[in-house]
């Protein structure tokens, strides 16, 4: 993959999207693994929902968020999404699914 100052056509800046988002699906899948891992150590929906780490890893992203040149509210959006969709699946994973809904 060429560098971005190297593309020297529109082709090789989508094969270099292409790749990286590829990039960005796997890893996403392997925090996925990660997270149907942690539900061997969660017992509760206290234990799934972890707030005060929640809002620690929002944090975080944000600040990396701002390393990298990026919007934080952007990131933090897109990690709501995607952490909020992991918090669900613990949640079926472990019978809790309608734990705390009215």
């Amino acid at each position: 993959m060429k560098a971005p100052t190297d593309c020297t056509s529109i082709e090789d800046v989508r094969h270099a999207i292409d790749a990286i988002d590829q990039d960005i699906v796997r890893a996403l899948g392997l925090r996925y693994e990660y997270v149907k891992a942690i539900t061997r150590f969660k017992k509760t929906e206290e234990d799934v929902r972890a707030p005060e780490r929640y809002q620690a890893v929002m944090q975080a992203r944000r600040a990396w968020a701002q390393e990298a040149g990026l919007d934080p509210d952007v990131v933090e959006r897109l990690y709501r999404l995607l952490i909020d969709h992991f918090i669900a699946e613990e949640m079926k994973d472990l019978g809790l699914a309608d734990a705390g809904r009215p």
